[in-house]
């Protein structure tokens, strides 16, 4: 297959087995999906979404936010890994959110990249599942699928992202990502497969003989 012939089967395929694309992180607006991703660093969807109706329960909004302390948030966000860190991110970017933007997050994705703690993927998210604006977030497992599948020879996750927003219609980027993310997770894991087990590596492939070494992000 060409690269192209491999973009539209995969795209295909992806539509066939994931119509629904619900965001894996509990959230009710742009805020708590902004705060929610930014605990998602280095953890599992699953830990997040344990974790957030308490946080959330104390403060769903900038202002009810940037009104707890450091310590407060920290002790609840804890099981999430990195809480000095986040809880310092998630306690400033509220106050920034209440003093800048009117207490709203600003669907701008330079305004949402200089937030503490929120970086281009984090932004992107916000952006496309928040206010749906067309974005293609990559994370290290979309990178490396990327990579299994031919999409991507890049070298990092920017790198990638440029790679698939080139291969796939812009209108397909918001649900695309979240396809892969399903995938990857159910049937193209980093242990399942090494670039020749599952259905879409060895649709791709028929003939890899070897496993795909892939770049770390």
């Amino acid at each position: 297959m060409l690269k192209a012939e491999r973009a539209a089967y995969i795209l295909q395929r992806l539509q066939e087995l994931y119509p629904q694309t619900p965001v894996p992180l509990d959230h009710r607006d742009p805020f708590t999906l902004l705060v929610a991703v930014l605990l998602s660093a280095q953890c599992t969807d699953e830990r997040v979404n344990q974790v957030t109706p308490a946080l959330f329960a104390l403060a769903d909004n900038p202002v009810a936010m940037a009104a707890l302390s450091v310590e407060q948030i920290r002790e609840i966000i804890r099981p999430c890994g990195l809480s000095p860190q986040k809880s310092k991110a998630i306690k400033r970017l509220s106050e920034i959110l209440v003093q800048e933007h009117g207490a709203r997050v600003p669907p701008d994705m330079e305004a949402l990249e200089r937030l503490p703690g929120v970086g281009h993927k984090t932004a992107s998210v916000v952006m496309s599942q928040a206010f749906g604006v067309p974005a293609f977030p990559v994370d290290t497992h979309i990178h490396r699928l990327a990579q299994r599948w031919g999409l991507s020879s890049g070298k990092n996750v920017v790198q990638t992202e440029k790679d698939l927003k080139r291969l796939f219609p812009r209108e397909y980027w918001n649900r695309l990502h979240l396809q892969i993310i399903f995938y990857g997770r159910q049937y193209c894991t980093a242990r399942g497969c090494d670039g020749r087990n599952c259905e879409i590596c060895s649709t791709c492939y028929p003939d890899r003989k070897h496993p795909k070494k892939t770049r770390k992000a």
